[in-house]
């Protein structure tokens, strides 16, 4: 090879080195509420390079009310519960099932049954993907505010529910807690435990998981069915660390989050962290909570009249919480909140004021920055990425 045919390759090699990847467009999915506005589960691309939300849908379905979605562990199907109720067009809770590109992220439906509940406001399926935990918050149903299970076959399609598990009421609160609210079903990192948290019960019940027996694939833990919070606190959310050594509540009522460890199915509570500063006085409303990607940050929101997104350090080894940062919302309601892959952006969906904010995030420090984006989206609930 000549001196200047191999400067000339080196120089094109360090020309493409010096390239950046093209960004990635990833499928984003966004449900929520719907009315006279709402349409149904959108389908945004969000660019992983800098943090935007495509400004308009590739892909609107039909749908009333799909207030959460949830993905397969192969994103080849999309669940969305309905969050029917009195006073809907359609009374009834349901829960839809979807077969979606993975490329593309577009869906398609697949089919639809009954909740067997009304409000039907989370789902989650089981470790070994043979099962949709549905929480019916509603508490009109019968039994009310109940969970159901609901298996799913091999092609995604959802069979009609084959168990229901209920609470009692706490009656700490005389106005939200008259009756058993379901609102959340997690499962414990090895799946063997499903654990049920119960806004209503002030409890979070737990279930030893058997996927062996079909038809009632879910018992009462013998030695702990369940574990009682502070009354009137209301759990809502729950999540593991990646080890299951640890779990973290979001108490809806109390505006905390309830500190947990966990070993076998047995859950210890080590104590609660506010959410809001000593000195706040308005109403308190925790929501969502979720781990960054690298498992080394908790972050939360809360709504009433705070609408803030809350970070906390873990430390790895007793599980407690460290506040890192608090940041506006920029919006009312802030019910549920996505990070991306790279834990750079994190977009949060205020639903009361009609809007879904990106923010810059330091993964290395867990700091919220920058707004990058406020996109309009009618009453958002949840938010999924299609390709991670």
């Amino acid at each position: 090879m000549t001196g200047s045919l191999s400067r000339t390759l080196a120089a094109a090699l360090l020309v493409l080195a010096g390239t950046p990847a093209p960004a990635r467009q990833v499928p984003l999915l966004i449900g929520g509420y719907t009315d006279a506005q709402g349409q149904g589960i959108a389908l945004y691309r969000f660019d992983e390079a800098t943090g935007r939300i495509s400004p308009t849908p590739a892909q609107i379905a039909r749908a009333a009310n799909p207030s959460w979605l949830v993905l397969s562990a192969d994103h080849r199907h999309l669940y969305a519960v309905h969050e029917n109720g009195a006073g809907s067009p359609d009374p009834v809770g349901r829960v839809s099932a979807w077969a979606v590109n993975p490329a593309s992220g577009r869906i398609t439906p697949i089919n639809r049954v009954l909740a067997l509940g009304d409000e039907p406001t989370y789902a989650a399926i089981s470790h070994d993907g043979g099962y949709l935990f549905v929480a019916d918050y509603g508490g009109s149903g019968d039994p009310p505010g109940a969970l159901a299970v609901l298996p799913i076959a091999r092609e995604g399609r959802l069979r009609a529910a084959v168990q229901i598990k209920t609470g009692r009421a706490s009656l700490a609160d005389p106005t939200r807690q008259t009756s058993p609210h379901a609102h959340s079903a997690v499962s414990s990192p090895d799946g063997r435990f499903v654990f049920v948290q119960d806004l209503g019960a002030d409890r979070i019940y737990v279930y030893r998981h058997d996927p062996a027996r079909r038809e009632a694939p879910l018992r009462a833990l013998a030695d702990q069915p369940e574990v009682a919070l502070p009354p009137g606190s209301g759990p809502r959310h729950l999540v593991f660390s990646a080890d299951g050594r640890h779990a973290w509540a979001t108490l809806e009522m109390a505006g905390a989050i309830a500190v947990f460890d966990h070993d076998g199915g047995h859950l210890h509570l080590r104590g609660t962290v506010p959410l809001t500063p000593a000195d706040f006085h308005g109403r308190r409303s925790a929501a969502a909570l979720h781990l960054s990607p690298d498992g080394r940050f908790l972050l939360a929101t809360d709504r009433g009249t705070d609408n803030s997104l809350v970070s906390f350090a873990i430390d790895p080894a007793s599980g407690t919480l460290r506040p890192v940062d608090r940041h506006a919302t920029g919006g009312e309601e802030p019910r549920e909140f996505a990070l991306s892959a790279d834990g750079r952006f994190v977009l949060v969906a205020n639903q009361r004021s009609d809007s879904i904010s990106v923010f810059a995030r330091d993964p290395a420090s867990g700091v919220i920055g920058a707004t990058v984006q406020t996109l309009a989206v009618h009453q958002p609930s949840s938010l999924v990425f299609v390709a991670r």
